[in-house]
């Protein structure tokens, strides 16, 4: 088997797919700096700025679109930080945000961002506008989706185009997410709609709080992606094993194994600096004990590597030679394995 084959099955969509969903969240190591994301809450900062809105929110991973309760930090979904589990999650349920439906997404959060760090719902006109801001929230509405009293923005697989509808806070949100949308015409698209009184008093609003300082700028978010300590499988209630046959590069719980806490006190080391420092002389070993060609070693002990940083697996340093010999035989072994079968085995 060439290095190209072997590489090509231990990075197989199968492996992939199964050891992501075998990990924490919080171990994903995922952040919205960097990522797909990035450019499009920068986009969404940008036309804020160039509305006259002073205040710039923060963004955040977590389980869902989202402020927390009254605090002006928008929370987006943790999938779309990484464009393989934007694959799971589209395979789990069917679909997935492309990039247009961010935006969207963005604009309406925004709208609660600002809402929520003005208070503007203590405004004057903004309960006879909208309604009452503590209202009782329903999960579940009847909306009219003939209504001309709501704007239509984004588009809810049971509501379609009537979540504005859902509560006077979502309603603020839609409309301030048409105003806030470069090239939506509000004011042509919805002349002489009722709708059209909000979306006026949304711009006169605006314009009242410029140079003004938010009331609230931080507060306590709403399962942050750093503490989702659930599997990535458990999230989405599936078992991960039904994904482990196909899985044909997968080397994470031989890891885990020889990686295991130690009793021993002593300062801890990364396993993947063991595998990187090292690297040359596992290869030359492995190469000589096994027999395989040594670009089919280099992948694999690549692989080895990728996987130990990614479990954040550590070592203790007392034990730097004795892991060293557990490396190699481990790496021979799946090395000789994968040469006679194509695939690693148990």
């Amino acid at each position: 088997m060439s290095a190209s084959q072997t590489l090509a099955v231990i990075n197989s969509w199968e492996t992939i797919r199964y050891e992501l969903l075998n990990t924490r969240i919080c171990d994903l190591g995922l952040k919205i700096k960097g990522s797909s994301l990035e450019p499009l809450t920068r986009q969404l900062l940008e036309e804020l700025s160039a509305k006259g809105v002073d205040y710039q929110p923060g963004f955040y991973l977590t389980d869902s679109w989202g402020c927390p309760d009254r605090v002006p930090i928008i929370g987006i979904p943790f999938y779309l930080a990484d464009k393989r589990l934007m694959r799971i999650e589209e395979e789990q349920t069917g679909e997935v945000e492309d990039e247009h439906t961010v935006m969207m997404f963005l604009r309406h959060e925004a709208g609660h961002a600002i809402n929520y760090a003005y208070r503007l719902w203590k405004y004057e006109g903004w309960a006879d506008v909208f309604g009452h801001f503590t209202r009782p929230y329903r999960d579940s509405f009847q909306p009219n989706p003939f209504s001309r009293n709501f704007v239509r923005h984004l588009v809810h697989s049971q509501y379609r185009q009537t979540y504005a509808q859902k509560h006077p806070d979502e309603d603020f949100a839609e409309t301030f997410a048409v105003w806030l949308t470069p090239g939506s015409a509000w004011r042509r698209k919805y002349q002489g709609w009722p709708v059209l009184r909000k979306l006026r008093y949304v711009d006169a609003l605006l314009r009242q709080i410029r140079g003004k300082r938010p009331v609230r700028t931080g507060g306590r978010l709403c399962n942050p992606v750093e503490q989702m300590t659930v599997l990535l499988a458990d999230h989405y209630g599936q078992r991960v094993e039904r994904y482990r046959a196909l899985a044909q590069g997968y080397v994470d719980d031989r890891l885990r194994k020889l990686f295991s806490p130690s009793a021993h006190t002593g300062p801890l080391l990364p396993a993947a600096f063991l595998l990187n420092s090292r690297r040359a002389e596992i290869i030359r070993r492995v190469t000589r004990w096994s027999g395989m060609d040594r670009e089919d070693v280099e992948t694999i002990v690549a692989k080895l590597e990728a996987r130990s940083k990614a479990l954040n697996l550590e070592y203790n340093v007392s034990q730097t030679n004795a892991k060293l010999m557990d490396i190699v035989a481990l790496a021979t072994s799946l090395v000789m394995d994968f040469g006679y079968t194509g695939r690693f085995t148990e």
